[in-house]
């Protein structure tokens, strides 16, 4: 058998920490596969970031990381990470993507889809910003068009609190954001900085209202077949990888309210009271996935 070969797949730049931690998830691998990692997908014209799942699942691409709540269709208990105001602390959700939530996870991806979920990812805790108003309260979002990603869960709850959600790919979002074609969005802070979002968009509210999480996807039938040395390589790379991809998401925080500083925005802290009134506003939506999801599901979290 000849030297495996990783082609991944990405829909990021340089910058992003997602990307960061895919080239040391390279590096970690040694001699033991042939690594690739392809240029950001959304460069190419006419491709969109979801065409990674096909692509991976296929085996065109062998691996990709991708944001869990495109896949809650297919497997719906990671919806979990799609409910709002749920999850509170980074600390919280990877003891319970390390545990037996994410180990259920798994189970379920190998047994439904064609691909096999080596790590789980910190796609950051992400916060409103538009370009109409300061947001305060639910009664600010009223009115607002928002790019959702494409998840009936997140689109729910933003109708909860009055915005009209639209899904856009990451292809298209920052021409959306750009042209106005949207009013609002969300995002990790790192996501909107490192796609100009600040230069549109004068109002950020640190909302923290879901904790995102991206998977690192490998195609199933290519890592069942390689040899075991092979597969250990690639799950201690993903270990690594994994490891210092968090680390990046946490610093990144704190370096992007540094940035958004210095372009003259200042991201607003919800009170207790604010925050109280958009869980308020949402909680028939959590109430409506606990008993879709069921409570053990939400217990995993602790």
């Amino acid at each position: 058998m000849g030297l495996a070969k990783i082609e991944f797949g990405r829909y990021q730049g340089e910058a992003s920490v997602h990307t960061r931690a895919a080239r040391l998830f390279g590096e970690a691998l040694g001699a033991h596969a042939a690594f690739n990692l392809h240029p950001n997908i959304t460069e190419t014209p006419g491709a969109k970031a979801a065409d990674l799942l096909g692509l991976v699942e296929a085996g065109d691409l062998t691996m990709c990381y991708f944001a869990s709540s495109y896949l809650a269709a297919r497997v719906p208990e990671v919806g979990v990470f799609d409910v709002p105001f749920l999850i509170e602390s980074r600390d919280a959700a990877y003891a319970a993507l390390d545990g037996d939530l994410g180990a259920l996870l798994k189970d379920r991806f190998a047994a439904n889809t064609g691909f096999r979920v080596l790590a789980f990812w910190d796609n950051g805790f992400r916060h409103f910003s538009n370009n109409a108003r300061p947001l305060r309260a639910p009664a600010d979002c009223q009115g607002l068009s928002i790019r959702s990603m494409n998840s009936e869960l997140h689109q729910s709850a933003f109708r909860a609190l009055g915005f009209a959600p639209q899904f856009i790919d990451v292809a298209d979002y920052p021409a959306a954001v750009a042209s106005g074609q949207v009013d609002a969005q969300e995002n990790p802070l790192t996501n909107s900085f490192q796609f100009d979002v600040h230069k549109h968009h004068p109002y950020f509210t640190l909302s923290g209202h879901l904790f995102g999480v991206s998977l690192l996807l490998c195609n199933k039938a290519a890592f069942d077949g390689w040899p075991d040395d092979v597969r250990a390589a690639v799950d201690a790379a993903a270990a690594l990888a994994t490891k210092a991809q968090r680390g990046f998401a946490v610093a990144e925080d704190a370096d992007m309210m540094e940035r958004l500083a210095a372009e003259g925005i200042q991201p607003l802290s919800l009170s207790d009271a604010e925050r109280a009134a958009f869980e308020d506003a949402v909680q028939p939506v959590l109430d409506g996935a606990r008993a879709n999801l069921g409570d053990d599901i939400f217990g995993a979290l602790g």
